[in-house]
């Protein structure tokens, strides 16, 4: 039988690189939702992709939604909604979670700033070390530079970095850009991308553009 890529449902995608580990195979909490392909790299436990979720608590709601043949490197951190603290009184400290009759002050979740979900789309590269805060989007194709921290979305096809991020560049042309954003190869079956992969991995963008 014809080999034709990894298999999407392996936790990891290259036997020999255990480094690598796709996301979606490890998962276990409902509100993380994973593409097929897209995966972890981090030699110290790329299976544990989940402790780099912080401060999600299901009773929140938030969920963050990660698209397919994202590329994550080590050390990245979501921080969810849950690490807010509460903005419109005089202190931000949360008493409530201490107990002993501190309880008395616990807020509403009307009090908290509550951003929604953290939705990254499909084919992009987080870099190393990279936080991403609460109800960031990040669109198709775009990077995030190292070191970066994430407080403002990222649009589809752009370069950003910094701490905190800006916009650096658009990785192509806006009719390029709305041509693969039309082109979604990351929704074709596998045999399709296997057919195409030289194309897609080609610096020549003219190929890019003749195909649908």
């Amino acid at each position: 039988m014809q080999k034709i890529g990894p298999d999407p449902s392996a936790v990891y995608p290259n036997e020999n690189i255990k480094q690598i580990c796709y996301i979606k195979n490890v998962i276990t909490r409902p509100n993380i939702i994973v593409g097929e392909y897209t995966y972890y790299d981090d030699a110290d436990g790329a299976e544990n992709f989940e402790s780099h979720v912080t401060h999600h608590y299901e009773f929140l709601g938030d969920r963050l939604i990660i698209g397919k043949f994202c590329a994550i490197a080590k050390g990245v951190e979501f921080i969810m909604n849950g690490a807010n603290h509460r903005m419109n009184s005089v202190t931000t400290y949360p008493f409530n979670i201490m107990g002993h009759g501190w309880e008395k002050a616990t807020p509403s979740l009307d009090d908290l700033p509550f951003k929604g979900d953290t939705v990254i789309g499909n084919d992009v590269w987080i870099g190393q070390n990279v936080t991403v805060m609460p109800g960031i989007h990040i669109g198709d194709g775009a990077i995030v530079a190292a070191n970066s921290v994430v407080t403002k979305d990222i649009p589809a096809y752009h370069i950003a970095g910094g701490n905190p991020s800006r916009i650096i560049k658009k990785r192509f042309d806006d009719e390029f850009i709305d041509h693969l954003l039309t082109l979604k190869w990351w929704d074709w079956p596998a045999e399709k991308i296997f057919s195409k992969l030289e194309i897609l991995c080609s610096a020549d963008l003219e190929l890019i553009k003749a195909l649908e």
